[in-house]
């Protein structure tokens, strides 16, 4: 009997007369080629197409597409801009197994820390990517994360929208995602993205992911706004803060904290100085 020991343990073989020290051989070299075997399967999968997500900031979508939504009632796509509000976007598909999932509940989870409401301060469209997604689809997850929104009232202003694949391929195309059909599992591989859009509908800033800061939202949200929503609070948070386009993330601008510390620092100081001042003029 044979023990050949490899990375992951031992491997017995059994005993075989003098005659087979060739077989023996071959399976001794077929034994310690098994990690070389092994590595392969850490190869990058083979994806059905490109998938990607390329950011188009200050893009103008094509606001004249038609789409249909949740009542199956045609539409435009600008019928949801030029309200005044920002609007978020992302690109899932109804059917979807896994990804959409978490990004609808992960979106869901920010938007409920966020103290914005939706269709009041901003609006939301849920596009889906898969052509064979019906109303009736679109209706049954705007309920459910409606609900999960908690905020029943905001419900006119959350759209999920179904198109034809023409409609589907110019919006994902102008928006920069990407995505291929893998018709073997019948699925879409796609990245997961939240777009900020202007009230226009130019493309205003991206998150990636699916999970999502309030903080980064409500910020994004008043950038796009052009400083119509959102309060002098959050316009002085926006100058200590920085979009950074290669990470989807605001980060602080240590300059801009640094001359805002010693601006604060120097109102401070003068208004001390200037209590000190008069109480030392009352007293003479």
């Amino acid at each position: 009997m044979i023990v050949a020991r490899t990375r992951g343990g031992s491997v017995t073989l059994p005993h075989q007369p003098a005659g087979g020290r060739r077989s023996r051989v071959l399976a001794l070299a077929l034994v310690f080629s098994l990690p070389l075997f092994a590595q392969t399967s850490a190869d990058k999968p083979q994806l059905p197409g490109p998938v990607s997500i390329a950011q188009k900031l200050n893009t103008q979508l094509p606001l004249d597409l038609m789409l249909r939504d949740e009542n199956g009632r045609v539409v435009r796509l600008k019928e949801f801009f030029g309200h005044g509000r920002p609007v978020l976007l992302n690109f899932v598909y109804y059917r979807c197994p896994m990804l959409c999932p978490m990004v609808l509940e992960g979106t869901t989870t920010a938007l409920t820390e966020l103290k914005f409401n939706i269709g009041e301060e901003f609006d939301v469209i849920t596009v889906s990517i898969d052509p064979r997604d019906k109303a009736e689809d679109a209706a049954l997850l705007k309920e459910k994360y409606i609900r999960r929104y908690g905020r029943l009232d905001s419900a006119p202003g959350w759209h999920f929208l179904t198109a034809h694949e023409t409609a589907i391929k110019q919006l994902t195309e102008a928006a920069g995602f990407q995505f291929a059909y893998d018709s073997r599992t019948d699925q879409f591989a796609h990245g997961a993205a939240l777009l900020v859009l202007t009230p226009d509908g130019h493309i205003s800033r991206y998150f990636y992911g699916f999970e999502f800061k309030a903080r980064d939202l409500r910020l994004a949200i008043v950038e796009a706004s052009a400083g119509k929503v959102g309060t002098v609070t959050d316009q002085f948070l926006l100058l200590c803060f920085h979009y950074d386009p290669t990470t989807g993330k605001y980060s602080r601008n240590a300059m801009m904290v640094a001359r805002a510390g010693g601006v604060t620092t120097f109102f401070v100081l003068g208004g001390f100085i200037f209590v000190l001042f008069r109480k030392e003029r009352e007293k003479k």
